[in-house]
């Protein structure tokens, strides 16, 4: 073992050492092994240090371990070192680290029950894995599925899937992945729903074949082959089932904490039901058959819910309700008969008790008589040659002859079912290729191993054979088609242990034999073997303590069988009497199992096929003599024989294997068993799948991957053009023994082990790669540090130097300013001296002078103070009276001023504490403040006059103290001259003293008053301050509350902004829910279109067969809604004669409700978009109505204006050619030829006649329009009678130059008949526009009522069953119809009488028109003197008629125009050489003319044929992308003419006036906008899924597998399933042909005219598919999840950016469809380690599910060693992290996704009277209009 790889075992080279807890444990070689060594140091991962023996016999080394790039592979096989741990570890990395469940050994399929629901078996991911290469994509069983499917289409070869495992490791689960996988990617060939049959069998077999035990819950307790066979076009048309060894015995015994069959169960706990009454059932704890196990409940499981489940697969299967209702009376009636208690009448004998309840029921259930089945079931009758007897049967017999009648029974049952589900799954479709699905229980080894043990090991045997000879036969043929030499492998055949089982005088030919004796006995079997076999065979051995027992040992392992009930159970007897019993019942159902009497009772108790061990026959009429020599088989015989048959029909297939494993026995999610995992590794043939690869050359590369991995080991001189010359120098260079490795014609073979040496070389190489590199940085560092130091220290010695220079100078120039300052100084200090002395003495004359001048001041000013005080004294003594009074009014009016105000701050105050007025307090806030401000303003106001008053009365006062003091001083000085007044002077004293007590008294008062005025101050500051306080307090509110105000209103602004976005948001993201259901909707509609025209060729090409003919009944069901009448009576007539022949067709009621849901939903939405239009065209008539009536006075006035004048102009020109006339007929009356009654005059008189009759009818004309213009003067102005009178006497002023009197008269008559004929058209139009307005009114009213009506009955119907629904919608379907028929044919009957009014008034005119004609012709045609006499006639002129943008063509030309211009247009010829939109201007041409001609029958079969013939030509060259871009861009463009020449405003925005006169007049094409939208949407589908499948298979080679940045991605061995190559190879595409391929798409549709918006869509649906493809495909391949590989995805989006770029196409949105491919190659890039690394990919990938973050870390792998995997707790933390997140499970993004499309409008500036049209169009027969 490992011998000759001795030199791989050095220091740190690890290696798997025994270990019998682990199975096999990982540990590294601390020192260097060296030949002859017998032990080895080593340091197992916990840090133990041992010491490991070698065996001193053989000294094989311990098995060496892969390296860490290649744990967790794919395929085993790719493994460098191939041994059972290697495969161990990996299985455990991949299903513990990476939650990956499948792994591929070689050509199996290793799956591992992970014990909980995975989401990686949906729809997507079926899609994902169909048409991909096994090897491309992660293992799975979809992969098998697809390869086995492949296979069978490609090589014409039958297939089979041999799925095999243990009890309960996922066997049943994964075969039924398997047919759901086929079921889906084939389809069906027929309308029956095959597929949906073949599935719905699993869960009836799962009922009536599956347990739970303690292993599984849900264990298939027998084995079956289902064939799923395929029509020439591979697709599903029918199956069968065969089924081998049912465990009968499960049906009367169960072990602890297991269950008998499902069935059962179901029963029980259904037994409520009104329908299961008749079988009185009850709980399951009261059946002996359902109770053994004591667990009759599954956790789980609702056996209710279940057993609905199979009833209605049973029904899809056709067994109907009478058929079900028996079966379940059968499955009761064993419940009952297991509850039979037979009791010991003696030791021979036994007895039921007579009434027996629970036989009573069975006897009841199956209709047999009561007596005769106790009777029987406690004796049996025995057969002699000449006599019967009767014995009785002692209670043990009886029981266990019960428990085998009630086994018979249900095998015969289950058999039953099984024929029938075959006949449900048979059809009449021949079939040419089947793949087989083979559901077989595994290897199995108990302490106690039995009958059925023994069975199930000796079909393993023969499949492992089968499965050996495969494996090699593969080898083998690889080896020789790569031309390689090769010896034979030596491996494990089993066909002794075969040969032991079923050769001559095996263990099966001896059991037989021994069941024929009469005394035959399981211990006289194993003598015999045991004589046989134990000295002839090795496989054979005898257990030591046990005579009993024999031991074999087969490819797993040892098995010891225990003897016991080995002859019973190969023989399976029933009682015959038992069997007649249930022959003889009244139960029809119970009848017909029994109905071959003679096999029942045969010794096994079955037909061939009973049990479910052989195949099944659909016929099952056969001889006697078949039966009777059926009937003598065995169990074992028959076992063998199908066995056989059934390793003939695997033989004659391509095998396909999948392994189930079965990682723990407690059903632990993802916890892993390394022993019991080993031991069915060993047990399903993988380690022998091992041994067999590694035995050869396992490790397999193809000349470039190798080339392209071992680069590196490689010299430049070694290169050489021819890489396999190359390969093969530099590996025979590298390693020495050419045994090891083989050059084949593709792939160079390694043996085991080489890979791991050359990957350590190459890891040793860029190691030294590595270290080199290092040393050479780490040189530069240094080099770059010593020279960064030795620049620093140059640079400080510059800075020292120049330092020490700048203070040199520095001391030099402090030294030169000291000098100068010293010389300054002294200077300073003597003029500072001489200032001071100066200074002093001008100080000394300024105070001298400034004092003598104060001196003379201070006697200047007491002079005029003096004076002063005289003059206020007499002031005051003047106005002292004035000053009291003035006082006391002042006083007076501040008390009443200040109780005022005191009330109005009590008020205030009261106010200001009131809650309510607070409110209006706040509003009128600012105003009351100005109040008091402008109070307070007064009362200052105030203040200020009563100081200024105050100082008035001090002014007046001391004035007149002046004047007294004047006149005190003229006393004095009269004093002298008045000593004789003695009398006056006493007097004057007197007055003198009086006045000295006033101004003491108004001293006083002024005192008073100051000291008031001062109080008064004082009360006004405090109230001033309280208001302010008040007004501070007032306005903080004021601001608080404004504050919250606008907080409020901030964030009632900002929750109304985020409510509006997310409702804005919702709104958009319904409208495309919307759009996009609605879209969905259309294609259903086309699939089904399409679907009936398939059925109906088929039915043309059947009914032009002989005989038997038949037609669809889904044709009228599938006609358009927009087909018209002619096309829809042939259908209806088509339809009725297809009605009876194809009423049994289960698809016409399933089209008919989808296609009356169609119409429901279009009628909802069509009276949706009614009522809306009703309102706005209501609305927009009103408006429009009120404008035009307020303008219509003026325009009329106008109008009449201007006609008036042309009519005056026109007559005077009558006149002056009337008057020109008279003179030339005057001036010629004396010529002959003027004569009376000459040519020429006759001439002339005609003409004067017709002159004055037409100027008599221009007379009146004028005077018509004359008194109109009169009326409505009158009308506007209201002018009195007298002002009226003027206007009619101006009438006649003008009308004056009339000959005739009696002209006025008749014009004053006509005036007033105008008038009242305008005022009867007033009326009439006013009543007119109010009817209109009603009647629009009431349309509005009554559409709302029927919108409301059709509402109210979708409800009703919905609640009412499918076929009452049914009846419900069409009988309103056809009340709608007849009420529009009726009215149709109303209006139909107005069309008809217009129609025929209007003829007769053309008819009148015409007749007047051809009068006239007539007259001017006779006058213009009179003899031939007209050259003599020049004669001057009226002249008309007539304008050119210009072209008016139209196309004529005739009737029978409609077919002509389609085929030409649709059917047999080139697209591409087209594009290059005619304008864009060619075909749509030309169709819209043609039904402008139609429009124009008032066709309506011309514009139905022009837009119905134009409609067909584009689905034709779509139907017939679909796959053509340049025909579907081209009729999508010709489509829309059509769709926009409709559109901006329908007459509505808002189309018709952009147009030209020119544009505006080519609108259409006569038809209202609304509803075929629709259609033709509808038919655009249909169109743009086409072009997606066009473009899908052009891009389809360029998006995995170009994003995923290309190199685009040669060098950066490695290669690694991929083992027997290849990959796809990473390397770009001749053929492969590359990321230049998708962006080619790109700009080929947009160049077709700009030259085909594609509006720009539609193809902004058309990009980022193409954008959207290549990130949804890359991104699937990257999330299924591990080897694709790799740092290297996200540099590579991110390079390739930027390629793709930048076509966007160069497009100009950056803001259409495909940026953003590529963000999740964007962010899952950052997270293959990103660091992936700590916490902070956790938080930012959480905040980065916003665009993934949690899913797929996940799925991506768990499969990133490393390419080089230097990368490191993403360890388990990292991913749980970004579990965690991302726990909140409320997003969809699905792991894959969904590219059948269309994103719902819209057409923009774009009016054209083309004009349609420019349009030519080529004549290679062939297009002659239209006339231009």
């Amino acid at each position: 073992m490992n011998r000759e790889l001795e030199y791989m075992f050095v220091k740190r080279a690890r290696v798997w050492i025994p270990d019998a807890e682990e199975v096999w444990k990982s540990a590294e070689l601390t020192k260097d092994y060296k030949n002859g060594d017998t032990s080895l140091q080593l340091l197992l991962e916990d840090g133990t240090n041992i010491e490991h023996t070698l065996d001193p016999k053989t000294k094989n080394l311990p098995y060496l371990r892969n390296p860490d790039i290649l744990v967790g592979e794919n395929d085993l096989t790719a493994l460098s070192y191939l041994h059972e741990p290697a495969v161990l570890h990996n299985l455990k990395v991949r299903f513990i680290d990476s939650k990956l469940i499948y792994t591929y050994c070689g050509i199996v399929l290793v799956a591992i029950n992970p014990y909980e629901t995975l989401q990686i078996y949906g729809t997507d991911i079926i899609n994902a894995y169909s048409g991909q290469n096994m090897g491309d994509m992660d293992p799975h069983i979809f992969a098998v599925a697809e390869e086995a499917y492949k296979q069978m289409a490609r090589d014409e070869r039958n297939q089979s899937i041999i799925v095999s495992g243990e009890s309960g490791a996922g066997k049943t689960v994964s075969a039924k992945y398997a047919m759901r996988y086929f079921a889906t990617v084939s389809g069906s060939a027929s309308e029956a729903n095959v597929e949906e049959k073949v599935l719905a069998s699993n869960p009836i077999m799962e009922a009536i074949g599956n347990a739970k035990t303690t292993r599984n819950d849900n264990s298939s307790r027998f084995g079956k082959y289902i064939e799923i066979g395929f029509d020439n076009r591979y697709r599903i048309i029918g199956a069968n089932m065969r089924t081998y060894l049912l465990e009968k015995s499960r049906v009367v015994f169960q072990a602890d904490e297991e269950r008998n069959y499902h069935i059962f169960y179901q029963l029980c706990a259904s037994s409520h039901l009104p329908e299961f009454k008749i079988l009185n059932l009850s709980s399951a704890n009261d059946f002996v058959y359902t109770r053994q196990g004591h667990s009759p409940v599954i956790e789980g499981v609702d056996d209710t819910k279940e057993l609905r489940n199979t009833r209605h697969a049973f029904t899809l299967l056709g067994i109907n309700e009478s058929y079900q209702m028996g079966l379940f009376q059968v499955l009761a009636a064993i419940l009952h008969l297991g509850n039979v208690e037979i009791k010991d009448r003696d030791s021979d004998s036994s007895v039921i008790a007579p009434n027996n309840r629970h036989l009573m029921a069975f006897c009841e259930l199956v209709g047999v008589a009561y007596q005769d089945m106790s009777h029987w079931l406690c004796h049996r009758k025995l057969k002699t040659t000449s006599e019967t007897y009767i014995k009785p049967l002692p209670r043990l017999q009886a029981t266990n002859a019960r428990d085998a009648l009630s086994k018979h029974i249900y095998a015969k049952l289950f058999n039953w079912i099984v024929e029938h589900v075959n006949k449900a799954l048979i059809t009449n479709i021949k079939q040419h290729s089947f793949i087989g699905v083979l559901d077989i229980y595994g290897f199995e080894t108990f302490e106690i191993n039995s009958f059925e043990q023994f069975c199930i090991n000796y079909a393993n045997e023969k499949l492992q054979q089968q499965f050996n000879m495969h494996v090699f036969k593969l080898e083998q043929e690889e080896y020789m088609r790569e031309q390689i030499p090769w010896t034979l492998i030596d491996f494990y055949d089993n066909q002794p242990c075969i040969n032991l089982i079923e050769a001559k005088m095996g263990i099966l030919d001896l059991l037989d034999e021994e069941c024929k004796m009469p005394k035959g006995s399981d211990d006289s079997w194993a003598q015999k073997l045991y004589n046989t076999h134990l000295k002839s065979c090795s496989l054979f051995e005898k257990p030591r303590m046990s005579n009993r027992a024999f031991i074999i040992q087969h490819f797993a392992d040892k098995v010891e069988y225990q003897c016991d009930g080995f002859l019973e159970k190969n023989k399976d007897t029933v009682n015959e009497e038992q069997i007649n019993v249930l022959k003889a019942s009244k139960f029809d159902l119970l009848v017909e199992l029994f109905r071959d009497g003679e096999k029942a009772t045969s010794p096994t108790g079955q037909v061939p096929g009973t049990g479910g061990r052989t195949r099944l026959s659909i016929k099952p009429d056969k001889g006697r003599e078949k039966s009777s020599k059926d009937h003598k088989k065995t169990v074992g015989c028959q076992f063998r024989n199908s066995l056989q048959m059934l390793m003939e029909t695997l033989n004659a297939t391509t095998p396909h294997y999948v392994r189930c494993i079965k990682p723990n026995d407690f059903k632990m999610a993802f916890s892993f068993d390394p022993k019991r995992a080993v031991q069915q590794l060993r047990a399903c043939g993988v380690l022998e799948t091992i041994r067999i690869s590694a035995a050869g050359f396992p490790s397999r590369w193809t000349y470039q991957e190798f080339f392209s991995r071992y680069r590196v080991l490689m010299k430049q001189k070694d290169v050489l053009s021819d890489k396999k010359l190359t390969c093969r120098n530099v590996l025979e260079k590298l390693v020495q023994d050419q045994d090891k490795y083989q050059f084949g014609k593709t792939k160079i073979f390694f043996r085991a082990g080489q890979v791991a040496y050359l990957e350590k070389l190459r890891a040793d190489k860029l190691r030294a790669a590595c270290i080199r590199i290092q040393k050479t940085i780490r040189c530069w560092l240094a080099r770059k540090k010593y020279l960064r130091m030795r620049s620093a220290a140059i640079t400080i010695q510059r800075f020292t130097r120049g330092y020490q220079a700048r203070c040199l100078a520095k001391f030099m120039r402090r030294t030169q300013a000291a000098t100068i300052i010293q010389k300054y100084q002294r200077m300073c200090v003597e003029r500072k001296r001489y200032r001071q002395k100066q200074a002093a003495a001008l100080a000394m004359q300024t105070i001298l002078r400034a004092y003598m001048a104060r001196q003379k001041y201070q006697m200047l000013l007491r002079e005029h103070k003096a004076v002063i005080i005289q003059k206020r004294i007499r002031g005051w003594l003047a106005r002292c009276w004035y000053k009291r009074c003035l006082e006391s009014i002042v006083y007076l009016q501040c008390c009443i001023r200040r109780m005022r105000a005191r009330q109005e701050l009590k008020k205030l105050k009261i106010e200001a504490r009131s809650v309510e007025h607070f409110k209006k307090l706040n509003k009128g806030m600012e105003n009351k403040i100005m109040q008091l401000q402008r109070k307070i303003d007064e009362q200052h106001k105030d203040n200020r006059s009563l100081n200024e008053r105050l100082s008035g009365l001090e002014t007046s006062y001391t004035t007149e103290s002046e004047k007294m003091r004047g006149e005190l001083s003229r006393l004095r000085g009269y004093e002298e001259e008045a000593k004789n007044k003695t009398n006056q002077v006493s007097s004057l004293l007197e007055e003198l003293e009086r006045v000295k007590k006033e101004l003491s008294t108004t001293q006083q008062e002024k005192k008073t008053i100051e000291d008031w005025a001062q109080t008064y101050r004082s009360e006004m500051e405090k109230m001033v301050s309280e208001l302010k306080e008040q007004n501070g307090l007032l306005k903080k509110e004021k601001d608080d509350l404004n504050r919250s105000i606008q907080e409020q209103s901030q964030q009632m602004t900002v929750k109304m902004a985020r409510a509006i976005a997310e409702e804005t948001q919702q709104l958009e993201t319904d409208l495309n829910e919307e759009r996009s259901r609605y879209q969905n909707l259309l294609t259903e509609h086309l699939r089904l279109e399409e679907k009936y025209d398939d059925l109906k060729e088929a039915m043309v090409l059947s009914s032009n067969k002989p005989g038997h003919r038949r037609t669809d009944s889904t044709h009228s069901s599938n006609e358009s809604e927009y087909t018209y009448n002619s096309e829809y009576a042939e259908m209806e007539e088509g339809s009725r004669a297809a009605e009876d022949v194809t009423r049994g067709i289960d698809t016409s009621l399933t089209l008919k409700l989808q296609k009356r849901l169609t119409e429901l939903e279009q009628e909802k939405q069509s009276l949706r978009n009614e009522l809306e239009n009703k309102e706005d065209q209501f609305q927009r008539a009103r408006a429009r109505d009120n404008a035009e009536f307020k303008k219509a006075r003026g325009a009329e006035l106008e109008y009449e204006s201007l006609k008036r004048q042309e009519l005056e102009s026109e007559n005077k020109k009558l006149r002056h050619d009337l008057a020109d006339m008279r003179q030339s007929l005057l001036g010629n009356a004396a010529t002959s030829t003027g004569a009376p009654g000459s040519p020429a005059y006759k001439v002339l008189l005609d003409q004067l006649n017709a002159s004055c009759e037409e100027l008599e009818v221009r007379k009146e004309e004028v005077l018509i329009l004359r008194s109109q213009l009169v009326s409505q003067k009158e009308a506007m102005h209201h002018k009195d009678e007298k002002e009226t009178m003027t206007e009619p006497s101006v009438s006649v002023q003008d009308v004056s130059k009339l000959k005739d009197s009696d002209e006025i008269k008749q014009a004053y008559i006509g005036l007033k008949d105008t008038n009242r004929l305008l005022e009867h058209q007033l009326q009439t139009q006013r009543r007119t526009h109010d009817s209109e307005v009603e009647v629009m009114r009431g349309e509005l009213q009554s559409v709302k009522e029927e919108n409301s009506r059709q509402q109210q009955l979708l409800a009703q119907n919905l609640q009412l069953p499918p076929e009452a629904r049914i009846e419900a919608s069409l009988q309103h379907e056809i009340t709608r119809l007849t009420n529009e028929n009726l009215d149709l044919m109303e209006q139909l009957e107005k069309q008809d009488r217009t129609i025929r009014k209007l003829k007769k008034q053309l008819k009148v005119y015409s007749k007047r028109i051809g009068e006239m004609g007539a007259g001017q012709t006779e006058g213009q045609t009179s003899p031939g003197q007209m050259v003599e006499e020049p004669i001057h006639p009226v002249n008309i002129p007539r304008r050119e008629k210009d072209f008016q943008g139209m196309l004529e063509y005739k009737k029978e030309d409609e077919l002509k125009l389609v085929k030409n211009l649709i059917l047999e247009l080139k697209p591409r010829g087209v594009a290059v050489n005619l304008i864009p939109g060619l075909p749509a201007y030309i169709l819209f041409m043609c039904l402008r003319h139609a429009d124009y001609v008032n066709d309506d029958q011309k514009v139905r079969t022009l837009l119905t044929s134009t409609i067909n013939s584009i689905k034709k030509i779509l139907k017939k060259r679909g796959d053509d992308f340049e025909t579907v871009s081209f009729w999508l861009a010709n489509t829309c463009r059509f769709l926009h003419c409709l559109k901006q020449y329908s007459g509505d405003d808002a189309f018709m925005k952009h147009n030209t006036s020119r544009q505006n006169e080519h609108c259409l007049s006569n038809f209202d094409l609304a509803e075929y906008r629709q259609v033709i939208s509808d038919l655009a949407i249909q169109i743009y589908q086409q072009l997606i899924k066009c473009m899908e499948n052009i891009l389809q298979p360029m998006i995995v080679s170009a994003m995923l597998e290309h190199e685009t940045i040669q060098g950066v991605s490695g290669v690694k061995p991929t083992g027997l399933r290849k990959r796809t190559s990473s390397i770009a190879d001749e053929g492969t595409y590359t990321l230049d042909s998708i962006l080619r391929q790109l700009s080929a798409f947009h160049s077709t549709m700009c030259q085909h005219g594609t509006d720009p918006e539609l193809i902004k869509q058309v990009v980022k649906q193409q954008f959207y598919i290549i990130g949804a493809v890359t991104l699937n495909n990257l999330l299924l391949r591990k080897d694709m999840c790799s740092w290297s590989k996200g540099m590579q995805i991110r390079y390739n989006v930027s390629q793709l950016e930048e076509w966007l770029r160069d497009k100009g196409l950056m803001v259409c949105g495909a940026k953003e469809t590529l963000e999740p491919l964007i962010q899952a190659a950052q997270l293959l890039q990103v660091k992936k380690k700590t916490d902070e690394d956790a938080e930012a990919i959480c905040s980065m990938c916003q665009a993934l599910t949690t899913a797929q973050i996940v799925k991506v870390l768990n499969l990133y792998t490393p390419v080089n060693e230097f990368e490191e995997r993403v360890s388990v707790a990292f991913i749980r933390t970004i579990q965690t992290r991302l726990r909140d997140r409320c997003e969809s499970p699905q792991l894959l993004m969904d590219t059948k996704v269309i994103y719902p499309v819209t057409f923009p409008f774009n009016p054209s500036s083309l004009a349609l009277e420019t349009v030519q049209i080529p004549g290679s169009l062939n297009l002659g027969f239209l006339t231009r209009v």
